[in-house]
């Protein structure tokens, strides 16, 4: 059997386009309906998903120019996802599932203990999402006048991963005897006290539970930046990107794996998953149809505050003239950029960005039936522009069953995904190595 697609479901709230909560085939309330959550675990998880992936931020993090302009937004409330994945590991057994936490406003000893407690209770289903928080929203919930500088989140971001990676490793494999015969628990020479001393984090360590299940749970990276792309090189597993076209995708992955080879890491080390938000129907024009009826539910305050938070405050222009030439410095500057070229290059009105941000939140948009869909799916894979997608679905429940009941199967047929589990763990599902135990090997060179 030749290379496959890896598959992840990128979660969000009451779903990806931002006028899903208003979808008539959207139950109200849905973001913190654990009965659906579970319901749609489940099924990804018959379909053979790979994994469930949530983007997170510890604030609402919208910019509104009022209390009124913000009550129009649907993505206010949402679980904290680590607490998520904990109840669904519970009713699933194989799917992974991957959550965000910053290592700017976290401490390393916290999310070292969170998520190998999170593996031992999947039995090696997680992975962390490893970000940098970009929103100013988070900084004032922590104890901060306003964000940190870019540079800033990027030294402190390598410090903490180092830190995390050396908690994980606070004790071998084998470690822990529990003999009750000697009465001795654990073996002391296979503990390692880590004694971190560095310019943001002081930690002694041990961790106070086993190396996870994985070894380190799944490594995953969403930043496209220059520093985004060396962070992942280093570190990351599973690489989460925002491309809206093949020569970019092809681009992006050429350099990011380009990159591993200076840090002792080879291509097959990560995978790089663009995210794409797909509206599935059985035919081309009812998918368009699909589509065009959340555009439809679009409102103009949402719209704009979208922008605002994408490429800066647009509101001195005319909705309907064209986006003007602005340097793209938006709050994330990665997809700030990309969003101002595509608007450049298609000529489009602050209106019609909006409405296009508005579905896939700056990731590539698949509109089409199953074999149009997995036509393209398939010309990414092939062509040398990703490893697998991380898949949006534009509301839920309706919008992650159509992907299931249509694409998926299109994808098996043509054998491009699988049809069984190959493992137990996400990392054996994923087709990655479990690193090994590192003792006295310094972090900053370590592969993986």
């Amino acid at each position: 059997m030749g290379r496959q697609m890896k598959l992840g479901l990128s979660m969000v709230q009451n779903g990806t386009h931002l006028a899903a909560w208003r979808h008539p085939g959207s139950p109200l309330g849905g973001a913190l309906d654990f009965k659906l959550w579970k319901r749609m675990a489940q099924a990804a998880e018959a379909a053979k998903i790979h994994f469930m992936f949530w983007a997170d931020g510890a604030a609402v993090r919208i910019n509104a120019k009022s209390d009124d302009d913000l009550s129009y937004n649907g993505r206010i409330e949402q679980f904290e996802p680590t607490t998520l994945m904990a109840a669904i590991s519970a009713v699933t057994e194989r799917i992974g599932l991957i959550a965000t936490a910053s290592t700017t406003y976290n401490e390393p000893y916290t999310v070292a203990r969170k998520f190998a407690s999170l593996d031992y209770l999947s039995e090696g289903r997680v992975g962390w999402n490893v970000v940098t928080s970009w929103s100013e929203q988070e900084a004032v919930n922590f104890n901060r006048d306003k964000h940190l500088d870019h540079s800033v989140r990027y030294r402190r971001a390598e410090e903490f991963f180092d830190v995390v990676l050396g908690l994980w490793d606070s004790w071998e494999d084998d470690a822990f005897l529990r003999d009750r015969e000697g009465g001795r628990y654990f073996d002391p020479a296979k503990m390692h006290v880590l004694a971190h001393k560095g310019e943001h984090f002081s930690v002694r360590g041990p961790l106070n539970i086993a190396r996870p299940v994985q070894g380190y749970p799944v490594i995953a990276q969403a930043g496209s930046s220059e520093p985004g792309q060396d962070l992942a090189a280093r570190t990351a597993d599973l690489v989460y990107t925002a491309q809206q076209n093949l020569a970019e995708a092809q681009a992006f992955y050429a350099s990011v794996k380009g990159r591993l080879a200076a840090y002792g890491r080879s291509p097959d080390d990560m995978l790089v998953m663009p995210g794409a938000m797909i509206v599935v129907g059985e035919t081309d024009e009812a998918a368009r149809d699909k589509l065009a009826e959340l555009e439809a539910l679009i409102h103009p305050k949402i719209g704009m505050g979208i922008l605002e938070r994408t490429v800066g405050d647009l509101s001195a222009y005319p909705v309907d003239g064209p986006v003007p030439d602005l340097t793209g410095d938006g709050p994330v500057k990665s997809i700030s950029g990309k969003t101002l070229r595509l608007a450049r290059e298609q000529g489009l009105t602050i209106r019609q960005l909006y409405t296009r941000l508005s579905g896939g939140s700056g990731h590539y948009q698949i509109v089409g039936s199953a074999k149009t869909i997995v036509d393209e799916m398939e010309a990414w894979f092939l062509g040398g522009g990703c490893d697998g997608f991380n898949m949006m679905l534009p509301y839920y429940p309706d919008g992650l069953e159509d992907v299931l009941r249509l694409v998926v199967p299109e994808l098996q047929r043509r054998g491009l995904f699988r049809t069984e589990y190959e493992g137990r763990t996400l990392r054996e599902n994923l087709g990655l190595r479990r690193p090994a135990h590192h003792t006295g090997v310094p972090r900053s060179t370590r592969a993986g």
